[in-house]
């Protein structure tokens, strides 16, 4: 659709820094005693322990712009009011509920330098996060501003007429300020190694229609507050849109994500989480200001031993 096309990769809102967090044993007991074993693992461990959050990317979101430099910014607002259990059921009387908005500001370097015919770039993220979170049951009620985990990646990208191909290797780093115990802190506490594939194929030369698949995979260390080390995540998204003219595309997108293994430790999940999201995105470009943009809309239509919501995405990109 544009002559210079967009997204780079994802970052990171923290609800697991909160929900991953409750694990003060005092307050713990009492909320088994409220609402027994089997209840509170979920309570406990309501989102997977991964940085990376699924929906950041959408429409052609395995498409990295050429040679440049890029400032892009994410505005991103995440509301849930349930809890699901192991079964994708939600459990009820737990009066839970979670606002979650993120700032992200983006600087994306793509050189001209060449390995296997591919761009080499690179980029850093810095998110900024407001965190809001209560849990009836648990009596917490708290919310919190700060500076979540950055993050740097290295990628390589390949462009042809009908399809966009892309790899990158990142790391999140543990910046942010984390604790053990129930809080809202930005940080996570953990390193995570993410690696990333994907690929955009459009169905003419004018990129009329557009199909992209993008995959991560996220290997984390021990958490630093807690005898937690999180296990493996995978997450796929993907996008189909449809361009009605040069500036403007529309189109379906949706996203899944699972944890692989299960997390170890004394304050690991027993169950596995995952989540599934599809909604609808608009996006488009201003060519005199060389400005990209896009909205979209996902909700959660399934999660299991995890919050389910909806988020809404704003992105900007500048050209420099």
């Amino acid at each position: 659709m544009h002559d210079i096309e967009k997204h780079p990769y994802g970052f990171k809102f923290t609800l697991e820094s909160v929900i991953n967090r409750i694990c003060n044993y005092g307050m713990a007991r009492w909320v088994a005693t409220a609402f027994g074993a089997v209840v509170l693992p979920v309570i406990l461990h309501a989102q997977p322990s991964a940085h990376y959050v699924p929906g950041t990317e959408g429409l052609e979101g395995s498409s990295l712009p050429p040679p440049g430099i890029y400032l892009r910014d994410y505005s991103v607002a995440y509301t849930a009011d349930r809890i699901n259990n192991a079964s994708g059921h939600e459990i009820n009387g737990i009066g839970a509920n979670a606002f979650i908005f993120a700032n992200v500001p983006r600087l994306i370097w793509i050189t001209n330098t060449k390995v296997l015919d591919g761009n080499i770039g690179f980029d850093l993220v810095m998110p900024i996060e407001y965190t809001s979170v209560r849990v009836k049951a648990a009596d917490f009620d708290s919310s919190t501003w700060g500076l979540g985990d950055a993050f740097t990646e290295i990628t390589l990208s390949w462009h042809s007429p009908h399809l966009d191909t892309a790899v990158g290797y990142g790391v999140w780093v543990p910046t942010g300020t984390s604790a053990a115990g129930l809080n809202t802190k930005a940080g996570a506490g953990f390193w995570t190694n993410m690696f990333t594939a994907g690929a955009t194929w459009s169905f003419d030369t004018d990129r009329t229609w557009t199909l992209s698949l993008l995959n991560r995979y996220e290997i984390s260390s021990k958490d630093r507050d807690m005898d937690l080390t999180p296990g493996d995540t995978y997450t796929l998204e993907w996008g189909l849109g449809y361009a009605p003219s040069k500036i403007m595309t529309v189109g379906l997108v949706g996203y899944y994500q699972t944890e692989v293994n299960l997390a170890t430790g004394a304050a690991a999940n027993p169950d596995r989480s995952s989540v599934v999201g599809v909604g609808p995105e608009v996006s488009g470009s201003i060519p005199g200001a060389k400005l990209l943009w896009s909205l979209r809309y996902v909700d959660e239509v399934e999660a299991k031993s995890r919050f389910q919501g909806n988020t809404i995405v704003l992105t900007l990109t500048k050209i420099f």
